[in-house]
């Protein structure tokens, strides 16, 4: 409080500068010469300036100005005079100390230029924060009264220091201490060992310097020393400097080295930027390194992922950890991925043709499931190839796996085997005898995990197919086989892989599928009742007799051929058709005599054999009760069944030695049913052929022996109409969609209406735009629309 009142009265007399300014001034050199200053001293220093400010002391230049009163000041004067003229004698203070210091260094170079610069500035730095302590009330008071009324030029005195340096120092020395950080910048990037405290303190010296000068000096965010004097030199230097490194890097070193220094180099600049400069530098930094290190050379790039160094492109020799460092450089110019998501996608296609190819050239020769089962393999080894290349190389950037989708869609749909099989379809359709190879009953049947893998290894396939709707008519008629003829290895996996196709093409796709294990199920609980019905009835049946009963909308099985039943077999027939009658009223029953098969047991040889066959080849075999020998004739006569199909029953039994065929004058037959077996043809010999059953055959040990092989005939025309009837219902689901859009849109044009088609159908198959025209033509012709009078391209829809 003392203090507090000698202040105050302080301020009612007048103090002279001149009384007060030796002593100041030596305490202001005795702060920049860095001396000890112990408290007392610094209050000192302290109290003149505060007792200047406050002594409302007149200068004789005021004389005639209109007087203001200040708060705390007395009339006669106002406080926003008093401190000019100490303000004045500060700044020539510093104006002179920095001139004398400039002297000191103006001839120094290099190292030395820096060392003197950088010990200077943080001297003066820290003695002009001190000095601003001292004048704190002076920047309180009459510098913040000077900026309230728009004096402009006017600084606090810390700021007003950094002005000073900046005026008489620094542009004078910035040119020889910008070169010398360059130099040892670049000394530094050659290998070399710096003082890092050298390029540090001249960047935070740069950066200090950055004032508002028509804000009263106000300290805010302004770059423009660092950028103008150092950051623009910077980057011009970074630049020339990894041109010419780079070019002579490159003429004796192959891209991946250079791709390993590109990185190593990109990290250093970073390091350096936060070590050494402002954070503003680093993206500015990075670009110029970009375009250096890697948009200069991106044809090299590109040369090497596609043709390599020595003739061998990374793609090709495995490299992925070169292909990952690639794409981690290119990716910092995006415009550059474009081109390595088209070379990788021409790469992918050619690599899965050629897969393709090489199977079609050397595959062929086995069954329809090996070579189903090579097929997949091969197209999974090429995508799980590439896949696990986007993964890890390329980090699954949605550009490159759109260019795996891309290339595994062409390879897939159009090649090698393709083209020769005749069909386009031909991929959807060994995909189909692939699942069919996985789900059904087999000795190399995986197991249930890794079952579930492979199932979602064919969708991996299927999502690729154009023509899924194809894929679903093999699977269904074979889905039919495996549940009718109970050769399922699990159902646990059917009813997941109708699932999986479900959720990829929706319900619709799958509603036939999932009705057929329904019926499957009704026809057990059928088959249940009908045994307690023949139990109750107490009349058994000659053989065990089951029956499974389906749904003529929803299986791919026709009528079968006209057929006589042995009286054993129709015997049983006829008592489940009363039985079913009784049961549902009204309903029909189409037998399938073709489909169904069962198990005959001979006791005729030496050794007892159960015979798993066709309901054909039980027909023909129990024949041979009543007698030892039939003509082809007979046999055509009493089973009635079509006789190129008998041909080939009879070439399957004899060729399994049940049945031995002779001719009239008693040579073998069976190469001539072999030929009718292949081509439904009958001849003479044929025809006068008789079948006869040996008096003994053997089976090695086998107990039960399966003679059912599929006919050829059967197999052959079935892929015909499969693909037959696909065409048919494609042709169904043109009009469909056309007429839907119709009834949304009412009118629209031709292009438009093509397009919309397209787009609708694409998830089932790829419509043909020729194949879209007849189908508007035909629904011109029933009046579902019809075309616009005054515009040719336009339809109207027609309620």
């Amino acid at each position: 409080m003392a203090a507090r009142n000698a202040n105050s009265s302080a301020g009612s007399r007048q103090i002279d500068l001149d009384s007060i300014w030796d002593d100041l001034r030596r305490g202001i050199d005795q702060i920049y010469s860095q001396e000890h200053m112990n408290r007392s001293r610094y209050i000192m220093l302290y109290t003149h300036v505060y007792n200047y400010c406050t002594s409302g002391a007149a200068r004789p230049n005021n004389a005639g100005k209109k007087k203001t009163s200040a708060g705390g000041s007395s009339a006669g004067g106002g406080a926003q005079f008093v401190g000019h003229e100490l303000y004045k004698r500060l700044k020539e203070y510093l104006q002179e100390y920095l001139v004398r210091l400039q002297l000191k260094g103006k001839d120094r170079m290099d190292e030395d230029v820096l060392r003197f610069y950088t010990e200077e500035w943080e001297k003066f730095q820290f003695s002009s924060k001190v000095l601003d302590g001292v004048c704190s009330y002076l920047n309180r008071h009459w510098v913040k009264r000077e900026c309230e009324e728009g004096r402009k030029h006017i600084y606090e005195v810390y700021h007003l220091a950094l002005v000073t340096w900046r005026e008489h120092l620094f542009r004078p020395m910035n040119r020889a201490v910008t070169s010398a950080v360059l130099t040892l910048i670049e000394r530094e990037r050659n290998g070399e060992t710096i003082n890092s405290r050298l390029v540090s303190g001249v960047i935070n010296c740069y950066v200090e310097l950055g004032l508002n000068d028509d804000d009263c000096g106000a300290k805010g965010v302004n770059l423009s020393v660092y950028r103008e004097s150092f950051e623009a030199q910077f980057l011009e230097n970074t630049e020339t400097f990894y041109t010419r490194e780079s070019n002579e890097f490159l003429q004796s070193h192959p891209i991946t080295e250079f791709m390993k220094k590109a990185e190593a180099r990109l990290k250093e600049e970073e390091d350096r930027v936060r070590k050494y400069f402002h954070e503003t530098t680093l993206p500015k930094l990075q670009r110029t390194l970009q375009k250096v290190l890697i948009k200069n050379h991106m044809e090299i790039f590109h040369t090497e992922f596609q043709v390599g160094y020595e003739y061998t492109n990374l793609l090709d020799s495995e490299r992925d950890a070169d292909l990952a460092r690639m794409y981690t450089l290119v990716h910092q110019m995006p415009e550059g991925l474009v081109e390595l998501r088209t070379l990788l996608e021409t790469h992918i296609t050619n690599q899965g043709l050629a897969a393709l190819s090489k199977w079609n050239d050397e595959t062929g020769s086995g069954s329809e499931k090996e070579d189903a089962n090579s097929y997949v393999i091969a197209i999974l080894e090429v995508h799980g190839k590439y896949e696990t290349l986007v993964k890890e190389a390329f980090r699954n950037d949605t550009g490159f796996v759109a260019a795996l989708d891309k290339a595994c869609g062409k390879f897939i749909n159009v090649n090698a085997v393709t083209k020769s099989s005749g069909h386009a379809s031909k991929s959807p359709e060994l995909l189909a005898r692939y699942c069919d190879g996985l789900l059904k009953k087999s000795s190399k049947n995986p197991e249930e995990e890794k079952l579930e893998d492979a199932l979602n290894q064919v969708m991996v396939v299927f999502k690729y197919i154009d023509d899924k709707d194809i894929f679903q008519k093999f699977y269904w008629k074979m889905l039919a086989k495996r549940l009718v003829n109970h050769l399922s290895s699990s159902d646990d996996a059917e009813a997941s892989m109708i699932s999986k196709l479900k959720e990829a093409c929706g319900f619709e796709y799958t509603s036939k599928l999932q009705r057929m294990f329904q019926d499957i199920g009704l026809s057990k609980s059928l088959n249940e009742r009908f045994q307690e019905h023949v139990r109750t009835s107490g009349e058994a049946l000659e053989v065990d007799f089951s029956i499974q009963v389906l749904s003529s909308g929803s299986w791919p099985f026709t009528q079968g051929p006209v057929f006589n039943l042995v009286p054993e077999l129709d015997k049983c027939r006829t008592r489940f058709s009363n039985f079913y009658s009784t049961v549902h009223s009204g309903r029909k029953l189409s037998w399938m005599y073709h489909n169904s098969k069962g198990d005959l047991l001979a006791t005729c040889f030496k050794n007892r054999h159960v015979f798993q066959a066709s309901t054909f080849q039980l027909s023909v075999l129990m024949l041979y009760n009543a007698s030892d020998s039939y003509t082809y004739k007979q046999l055509c006569e009493m089973t009635l069944i079509d006789p190129p199909m008998l041909a080939q029953v009879l070439w399957l039994l004899t060729k399994t030695s049940l049945l031995t065929a002779k001719t009239a004058d008693g040579s073998d037959a069976a190469m001539d049913l072999e030929v009718q077996g292949d081509d439904g043809t009958r001849d003479r010999s044929s025809a006068a052929a008789a079948a006869s059953m040996p008096d003994d055959v053997t089976f090695s040990k086998k107990v039960r022996v399966n003679i059912n092989a599929p006919l050829k005939m059967d197999v052959k025309q079935e892929t015909e109409a499969t693909h037959k009837h696909v065409e048919e219902d494609r042709k169904l689901l043109i009009q469909a969609a056309v007429v839907r859009i119709m009834k949304m849109r009412k009118t629209i044009n031709h292009q438009q209406l093509v397009a919309e088609v397209i787009q609708q159908l694409t998830s089932r198959f790829k419509p043909r735009v020729s194949h879209i025209k007849k189908s508007i033509d035909v629904l011109i012709e029933k009046d579902y629309l019809e075309r616009d009078r005054n515009q040719k391209d336009m339809y109207n829809y027609l309620a």
